[in-house]
């Protein structure tokens, strides 16, 4: 043994191959035991389907589908903010043309602003708000040129003869 070869255990060889304190080495022990006579048994089934573990307590199931949930797909336009926007603009062309509805003005303006509620509650899911914002501005159009109409038949700047004959 050199000086400068750590001390070597019993049973373990030193650097030049031999055992120390003069032992025969024995073959590595460990690893797997031998199979049984017969060979591996068979491999087990896999469970049956809908088995497993519940959710952890506190989650509802996730919804339906492939329980993958999360993704709502792209945003819907809002039905009222269109609907308020055609009746605006309905009522301005009809009351210009037509005479002074001022029916289609109102319920413009009411379906706008519920429309636009609904829109920025639903955080994205929903679009729609420029249509609303149309419907709104075109029902209050609609009800100052009625106002002014009103003012101006009222002091006779304006005559006009309701008979047709």
């Amino acid at each position: 043994m050199s000086t400068n070869e750590p001390p070597a255990y019993p049973g373990e060889p030193t650097s030049s191959g031999a055992p120390a304190s003069g032992e025969p080495t024995k073959p590595p022990q460990g690893g797997y035991p031998p199979p049984a006579a017969g060979g591996y048994p068979p491999p087990g089934g896999y469970p049956p389907p809908g088995g497993g573990y519940p959710p952890p307590g506190g989650y509802p199931p996730a919804p339906g589908g492939y329980g993958y949930g999360g993704y709502a797909g792209p945003p819907q336009a809002n039905k009222k903010a269109l609907w308020s926007m055609i009746v605006g603009i309905a009522s301005l062309v009809v009351g210009l043309f037509c005479g002074l509805l001022i029916i289609g003005s109102i319920v413009a303006i009411v379906l706008g602003f519920i429309s636009r509620g609904e829109i920025k509650r639903s955080n994205g899911a929903q679009t729609g708000s420029g249509q609303a914002l149309t419907g709104i501005i075109t029902g209050f159009v609609m009800i100052a040129l009625f106002v002014l109409a009103v003012v101006l038949f009222a002091t006779g700047v304006i005559e006009y003869d309701f008979n047709v004959e």
